[in-house]
């Protein structure tokens, strides 16, 4: 299963590159701000595939809950919860994320929050440029789950309410 879902993976990327005429690139060549930057893709549809999961409700709520786990603060925390599960290559990555200096900081963090989110997300785009995408999903379902219980305890909600949509029969 694992070896199927790694093919599944690279099989999505490099048809991506074919299909568009881009070519593949060795993972070498990106910097540890590039692993971030695709690993902030990756992550951020994950994210929204969980909350359309939970159902259907209002666009700003949605985004308000995307929100919640796209901000450093919250990516710190998960990075700082999966130390522990993570690999030694994992760790060198994150580690790699985290250490580079970067021009900009996001807003309503601090310089701390912002590097281990930084270094969450180049973890994961090292993930993604080699077809581990099942390690992603165990990270990111356990991550997300203690993300989860933080916001339980302190708002006591996780998700959008769903609504149910009519559906239109065609005549």
């Amino acid at each position: 299963m694992e070896q199927d879902l790694r093919e599944q993976t690279m099989d999505f990327y490099r048809n991506i590159l074919k299909e568009m005429g881009w070519e593949e690139r060795p993972l070498s060549s990106y910097s540890p701000v590039t692993l971030a930057y695709i690993g902030d893709c990756v992550f951020e549809l994950f994210v929204r595939t969980k909350i359309l999961s939970e159902g259907n409700c209002a666009i700003n709520k949605m985004s308000y809950h995307a929100n919640f786990y796209s901000k450093a603060p919250t990516q710190a925390k998960m990075a700082e919860f999966l130390m522990d599960d993570l690999t030694e290559e994992e760790k060198t990555y994150y580690r790699r994320g985290r250490n580079t200096k970067t021009h900009t900081t996001a807003k309503n963090s601090s310089i701390i929050e912002y590097r281990k989110a930084t270094g969450f997300e180049a973890m994961l785009g090292f993930l993604y440029l080699t077809g581990q995408m099942e390690r992603i999903c165990t990270l990111l379902k356990k991550g997300m789950e203690e993300a989860d219980e933080i916001r339980r305890r302190s708002s006591g909600r996780t998700q959008c309410r769903t609504r149910s949509v009519p559906v239109r029969k065609d005549d």
